[in-house]
């Protein structure tokens, strides 16, 4: 173990539901993200990488064990959870704090943190969601205001019409981002000065739906195109049976204040699109805060920031709403580690990475040795300049789902070219060629030439269950 002294203090900042093309410096330019780009130039961006799950909590219990979800046990909202590697930081010294979302059941579980100061999504008003007042609903109460939900939203004429997409018209400082960040920022500015490092989770509720960005991020956005959503009729068509009726669930719910619409206009799309990326503006402009804090403390120069997301958000490609499939907007996320004198400028690395990898990348940036039941492999060698790789492959899972409730579950593998997705309980697929269709509308998963791509990519799915048991057998020994 290294000396207090060479440990860095760690900032984790994790958004809920951005795609990955929603960085300016890694290539999308429709979207204003200044100081995402500083981390991009100044650090290292893993550009290739995949959630474990393409939903909340499984995707973040996944990255707060390193374990995937059949072996965390966690496959869907809502699902106890309450150990993390946090209890590792925690026991080697580090004060951890937590600030917003981390989806974690029970909401306020420790899972190894001194304090927690818990934001949980922007929209809970349903009455199958366990009831809670988090500190965001306690500060809008204390001012007077009434939280902007699917409650408050039905009550405008165009709610049918506006696929999630509403401008934010209560004072600014209100919002859910704006409110994680400053109170993130707050934090950093009143802790006392201590020798221990420390590390602070940030969780932004965005830029999850509802989209809705205050005027002000919202209007350099007003006339900018927005790139348009992969949909064609042919892909609708060719979809296997539960993301058919995953669809169809969508269009008879307004989950998260969206209406989904089974054709909407290209204004429609066009609105959300520049909404959510407003959002991502947002967001980005409170990562600038929380540089200047860390700064201002004069801790800069000893921190390691590490940004990602749990999932990304389909924004109607693929005829499809927010997340629950296997589609890249939904489970490839922007993955960005930057640290002074630990982490070299302006690396980008294209090996495939999941996200769980974050974990004992952490705990060796800490000075501490990953836990032997660990799925998740360590991107450290890749920072130091050592040789690296990526994985083979990438998975995620989504089982046991009340929303993707046409399959029992659905698996993906995906290795540098090729994906498959399957489903437990159907014959029908999914496999993509994304050298030579990047936007995922062929199926080749009955093509007789990609057969044997099939098999393969099916025979690594089996192997990684059967050595994901071996590996984790002493988990539930540990934490059970």
């Amino acid at each position: 173990m290294t000396t207090p002294s060479e440990r860095p203090n760690i900032v984790l900042i994790m958004t809920d539901q951005q795609r990955f093309d929603s960085i300016a410096a890694l290539g999308h330019d429709h979207v204003d993200t200044p100081n995402l780009d500083r981390l991009v130039r100044e650090g290292a961006a893993f550009t290739n990488t995949y959630v474990p799950s393409p939903s909340c909590a499984p995707s973040r219990a996944s990255l707060f064990t390193g374990l995937y979800p059949h072996s965390s046990g966690v496959l869907r909202n809502d699902d106890p959870w309450s150990h993390s590697w946090v209890e590792h930081l925690s026991a080697a010294g580090y004060r951890c704090t937590s600030v917003g979302k981390m989806h974690t059941y029970p909401y306020e579980a420790p899972v190894g943190f001194h304090e927690r100061h818990v934001i949980e999504n922007k929209d809970r008003a349903h009455p199958d969601l366990p009831y809670f007042l988090d500190q965001w609903d306690k500060a809008i109460w204390i001012r007077g205001h009434q939280k902007p939900s699917r409650v408050t939203y039905r009550e405008r004429d165009d709610y049918a019409e506006r696929l999630g997409a509403f401008e934010w018209e209560l004072p600014e400082d209100l919002h859910a981002d704006n409110f994680v960040g400053n109170l993130a920022r707050h934090w950093l500015e009143t802790y006392p000065e201590h020798d221990d490092p420390f590390f602070l989770q940030i969780g932004f509720p965005g830029p999850h739906p509802p989209y809705d960005p205050p005027a002000r991020h919202l209007e350099p956005y007003r006339d900018r195109p927005m790139p348009e959503a992969k949909r064609t009729q042919a892909d609708l068509d060719s979809q296997p049976a539960p993301l058919k009726e995953l669809r169809t669930h969508h269009q008879a719910n307004d989950h998260d204040a969206i209406v989904q619409l089974e054709n909407p206009t290209a204004e429609q799309l066009d609105r959300q699109r520049r909404h959510y990326f407003a959002n991502v503006s947002l967001i980005d402009e409170q990562v600038g805060g929380i540089l200047d804090a860390l700064e201002e403390r004069g801790v800069l120069d000893n921190t390691v920031v590490v940004f990602t997301s749990d999932h990304g958000d389909a924004l109607n490609d693929h005829g499809h709403s927010q997340k629950w499939t296997m589609y890249e907007p939904s489970v490839h996320v922007p993955g960005i580690i930057w640290g002074p004198g630990r982490v070299e400028p302006d690396q980008r690395f294209d090996g495939l990475v999941s996200l769980m990898d974050i974990a004992p990348t952490v705990l060796e940036l800490a000075g501490l040795t990953p836990p032997e039941w660990m799925e998740a492999r360590s991107l450290l060698p890749a920072l130091q300049g050592q040789e690296w790789e990526g994985r083979q492959y990438v998975f995620s899972e989504h089982a046991r789902d009340a929303i993707l409730t046409g399959t029992a579950l659905m698996t993906m593998a995906r290795d540098a070219r090729y994906k498959l997705v399957e489903f437990i309980d159907h014959e029908d697929g999914q496999l993509f060629d994304l050298a030579k269709d990047p936007y995922e509308e062929t199926n080749l998963w009955f093509c007789e030439e990609h057969a044997e791509t099939r098999r393969r990519l099916e025979r690594a799915i089996s192997t990684w269950r059967a050595s994901s048991s071996m590996q984790t057998a002493t988990w539930a020994k540990d934490k059970r």
